[in-house]
C-alpha cells in the first residue's frame, strides 16, 4: 500500500500546486497500479487527464488511496496535510464508510499501533468537527477496547463542540467516559465542563466535580474556572457560593483580577448590593487595578446604581485619560445613571456626542432615553420620550414591546389609564407582540378602573398565547381585587396563583397583608406573615410598611410601634413612608408629641421627610387646633425646597376654617393657585362650608360661583 514512491512524481511535476489537490488526483488510480506508476507514467495519465476532463471528474475517488494519503502524511509528520485529506474522506458521499471498514483496512496492511493512534485520534477529531458524533464515539469505543492511548487534545475538540451545541448531557457523559478511560484531565478540559454544567443550570455539579477532580487527578482549578464559578453564582443568585469561592480563592493564593471584580460589581449591583459595590470599589482603588474597559463600564453601571453619577463621570473621564476608547455599552451604562438621576439634558448630550463619534446607539440606550423622559413625571416629559421614539424609528430601530411598556407605565403614573390602555392595546397593530409586562400593566390598569371582567380577559388572552403569567401579573390582580374589596376573587386569584406554579414573592405577601389590614383581618394578616416564614421569603420594608400602615389605621398604635421594633431587630431599615406612616397614626390618635418625636427620629437617622410626611404633621397640628405650628411647619418646609401638594394646601386650608379664620383660608386658596396648584371640590367645601358656619351666606355663594365657573364640580356637601 506504498503511495510514496508515486506522491514525490507527481509532486514533482506539479511543484506548485497544493497537496490537497494532488491527493485527490492520486485518489482517483485504482491501488493495484500505484506500485507499477512513474514519473513517465504521471505525464501520460495527466496529459490522459487534459483531453478527457470530463471523463476523470465523474470517476469516484478510491478510500484506501486516501488513507494511503493520510499514513504517509503521518509519517512524514505532516499532520495538518493528513487532517485535510481525513475531511474530504469525512465530507465525501462515495467515500463514507463505517468506521469498522477503516479500522479492518488498517490491520489488513499491518501499519505500526504508533501510527494508528495517530490516525484514530486524528480521524475522530474529524469526526467531531464534521458534526458525525456518533462514529466519532465508535473510534472512541473501539481505541478504548484496544487499549489505544486517547489524545486529551482530541477529546478536547468533543467537549467544546457540545458546549457549542449547548449538548450539556452528552458532555458531562462522554468527559466521565474520559476520567474513566484514564485520559490526562488538564485544567483546561475540566474548565470547560464546568462553564458547561454551569450554562446548563447545574451550578452545584459544576462545584461537586471541580471538587472531585482535585481529589482523583490532581488536577488545581486556575483563575479562569473560579471566575466560571464566580458568574454562574452571581448570575444564580447566590452570594453565599460567591463568598465561599471567593474564601478558596484566597487560601488557594488567587488573587481577584479584572474579570473577577467585573463580574461581581455587575452581580452586586443588579441585585441592590450596593454596600458590597462600594466596598470592591475601595478594594480596587486600594490594590491599584489597571481596569480594562469592561470593568470601567462596570463601575460606571455601579456607580449609576448607587445614585454617584459624578463618580460615574470620573471613572468615564479617567478612562479617556488612559486612552481606553468607551464603546456603545460604556455610553449605554452612563446615559442609564444621568437618566436614573433625572438629568436628561446631560443624556441627551451624551446620546448626540456617540452620533458625532458614529457610535451605534442600539434599541437599550433609546429605550433607556425613553424610560428617563417618562419617570421625570409630567405630560411634557412623555412628549420628550415620544420625540425620542420618532428618533428611534428614524434610525432603523423599530419599538419593541419593552418601548411600549415603557411609556404605557409613565402615562399610566401620570393617571392617564386610557391612554396607557390604547397604547398596549395598538402594539398589535404595529407588528409587535405583546410580553408578560405588557399584559401585567394592562390587567393594572384594568384593576385600577374597576373593570376585572376585561383584567380577567387579558389573563385568560394570555394563557391562550401561550405567554405564561408569572408571579407579578398574578400580584397585580390580587392586590386589585383587594384593593375594590373583593376578597373571595382575591383569594381564588392566589390559588389559582398557586396551582399555575407562580410562586408568591414579598410583593405579594405586602398586597396580601394590605388586603386583609384592610378587611380588618388581622388573625389573617398573623397567619400570613407565620406563611412567609415558612417558605423561606424574606418580609421587607414594604411588608412591614404595610402592616404598620393598617394597625394605624385602626389606631392600634402600640402595635404598629411593635412592627417597627421587630423590623429593626431583624436588620429590616424603615423609609420614609415606613415613618410616615407611624407618624400619620400618632396625629390621628391626637398624640402630637409622639408625631413629632418619629420627624425627630428620621432626621437623627439619615432618613429625609417627604411633602407626605409634613403634610401629615401639618394635618396633625390642625386636628388638634395648633393652627400657629402647622403655619410655621408649612412656611419651613417651603424654605427647606419641599413643594406642597393639593393635600397639604387644603390640610390647612380646612385647619383655618375650622379655628374661623377664613380670611387666612382665602389668602391660603389664593397663594395655591398662584402657586400652580389648583383647588379641587375638598377645597371650596372647607371654606364654602367655613362662611356658612359665621352665617357669612353672600361670601358662601360668591365663591360657590367661582368654583363653578372655574370648573370644579359641587357635590352634595357643597
Amino acid at each position: 500500500m506504498s503511495i510514496s514512491k508515486f506522491y514525490q512524481p507527481v509532486k514533482h511535476f506539479f511543484p506548485k500546486k497544493p497537496n490537497k489537490e494532488i491527493a485527490k488526483l492520486i485518489s482517483l488510480f485504482p491501488p493495484s497500479q500505484i506500485s507499477k506508476l512513474n514519473p513517465q507514467s504521471c505525464s501520460s495519465f495527466f496529459k490522459f487527464k487534459k483531453k478527457n476532463q470530463s471523463l476523470i471528474t465523474h470517476q469516484s475517488p478510491i478510500l484506501e488511496n486516501h488513507i494511503a494519503l493520510v499514513l504517509y502524511f503521518i509519517k512524514a509528520r505532516e499532520f495538518s496535510e493528513a487532517k485535510n485529506i481525513l475531511h474530504v474522506v469525512a465530507a465525501n458521499d462515495s467515500m463514507r464508510k463505517p468506521f469498522s471498514e477503516i479500522s479492518s483496512l488498517l490491520s489488513e496492511n499491518h501499519v505500526k499501533h504508533k501510527v494508528i493512534r495517530k490516525l484514530f485520534n486524528m480521524l475522530f477529531s474529524v469526526y467531531v468537527d464534521n458534526v458525525m458524533f456518533k462514529e466519532g464515539l465508535k473510534v472512541f469505543e473501539y481505541m478504548r477496547s484496544v487499549g489505544f492511548e486517547m489524545d486529551d487534545r482530541a477529546c478536547m475538540v468533543y467537549l467544546l463542540s457540545m458546549r457549542r451545541r449547548k449538548r450539556y448531557d452528552s458532555m458531562i457523559e462522554f468527559f466521565e467516559m474520559m476520567v474513566e478511560c484514564d485520559v490526562r484531565i488538564t485544567v483546561y478540559s475540566m474548565t470547560v465542563v464546568i462553564d458547561g454544567l454551569c450554562k446548563w443550570g447545574e451550578v452545584c455539579k459544576a462545584r461537586k466535580l471541580m471538587d472531585e477532580i482535585i481529589v482523583s487527578k490532581g488536577v488545581k482549578p486556575n483563575g479562569y474556572t473560579y471566575n466560571v464559578l464566580l458568574h454562574a453564582y452571581v448570575q444564580k443568585p447566590d452570594f453565599v457560593a460567591v463568598k465561599e469561592i471567593l474564601r478558596t480563592m484566597e487560601k488557594d493564593g488567587f488573587d481577584l483580577n479584572v474579570t473577577s471584580y467585573t463580574l461581581l460589581i455587575k452581580g452586586y449591583s443588579t441585585f441592590g448590593d450596593l454596600e458590597e459595590v462600594e466596598r470592591l470599589f475601595r478594594e480596587i482603588e486600594e490594590k491599584g487595578i489597571e481596569p480594562n474597559i469592561h470593568l470601567c463600564t462596570s463601575m460606571i453601571s455601579g456607580y449609576s446604581k448607587l445614585g454617584n453619577v459624578n463618580k460615574s463621570f470620573s471613572v468615564f473621564d479617567k478612562m479617556m485619560e488612559r486612552g481606553l476608547v468607551p464603546d456603545g455599552h460604556t455610553y449605554g451604562a452612563l446615559i442609564n445613571g444621568f437618566c436614573k438621576a433625572g438629568l436628561m439634558q446631560e443624556a441627551e448630550v451624551l446620546l448626540n456626542w456617540m452620533q458625532r463619534k458614529g457610535i451605534d446607539i442600539d434599541r437599550v440606550i433609546f429605550n433607556t432615553m425613553i424610560d428617563g423622559y417618562c419617570k421625570k413625571g409630567s405630560m411634557d416629559n412623555v412628549d420628550e420620550a415620544l420625540r425620542v421614539q420618532r428618533i428611534m424609528e428614524g434610525k432603523g430601530h423599530e419599538p419593541d414591546a419593552n418601548t411600549y411598556n415603557i411609556i404605557a407605565t409613565g402615562l399610566r403614573k401620570l393617571d392617564l389609564h386610557e391612554e396607557a390602555k390604547r397604547l398596549l392595546l395598538s402594539m398589535v397593530d404595529h407588528g409587535v407582540v405583546p410580553n408578560v409586562l405588557s399584559y401585567t400593566t394592562l390587567i393594572d390598569i384594568y384593576c385600577k378602573q374597576g373593570n376585572f371582567v376585561e383584567a380577567k380577559r387579558a389573563l385568560i388572552e394570555m394563557e391562550t398565547k401561550e405567554i405564561k403569567p408569572n408571579t407579578a401579573t398574578y400580584t397585580t390582580l390580587i392586590d386589585g381585587y383587594f384593593k375594590h374589596g373583593k376578597f373571595i376573587d382575591a383569594k381564588s386569584a392566589l390559588s389559582e396563583m398557586e396551582t399555575k406554579g407562580a410562586k408568591p414573592n414579598t410583593t405579594t405577601y405586602s398586597a396580601l397583608i394590605d388586603g386583609y389590614c384592610k378587611q380588618g383581618d388581622f388573625d389573617k394578616v398573623k397567619s400570613t406573615l407565620i406563611e412567609i416564614e415558612t417558605n423561606g421569603v424574606k418580609p421587607n420594608t414594604k411588608t412591614y410598611t404595610t402592616l404598620i400602615d393598617g394597625y394605624c389605621k385602626v389606631r392600634n398604635i402600640t402595635k404598629a410601634e411593635k412592627v417597627l421594633i421587630e423590623m429593626e431587630t431583624k436588620g429590616v431599615k424603615p423609609n420614609t413612608v415606613t415613618y410616615t406612616c407611624l407618624l400619620d397614626g400618632y396625629c390621628k390618635v391626637g398624640n402630637i408629641a409622639e408625631a413629632e418625636e418619629v420627624l425627630n427620629k428620621m432626621e437623627t437617622k439619615g432618613v429625609k421627610p417627604d411633602t407626605v410626611t409634613y403634610t401629615a404633621l401639618i394635618n396633625g397640628y390642625c386636628k388638634v387646633g395648633n393652627i400657629a405650628k402647622a403655619n410655621k411647619v408649612f412656611i419651613e418646609t417651603e424654605t427647606k425646597g419641599v413643594k406642597h401638594n393639593k393635600i397639604t394646601y387644603n390640610a390647612l386650608i380646612d385647619g383655618y376654617c375650622k379655628v374661623g379664620n377664613i380670611a387666612n383660608a382665602e389668602k391660603v386658596l389664593i397663594e395655591m393657585e398662584t402657586k400652580g396648584v389648583k383647588p379641587n371640590t375638598i377645597t371650596y367645601n372647607a371654606v364654602i362650608y367655613g362662611y356658612r358656619k359665621q352665617g357669612k351666606f353672600v361670601e358662601a355663594e360668591r365663591l360657590l360661583r367661582e368654583m363653578k365657573t372655574k370648573g370644579v364640580k359641587p357635590n352634595t356637601r357643597t
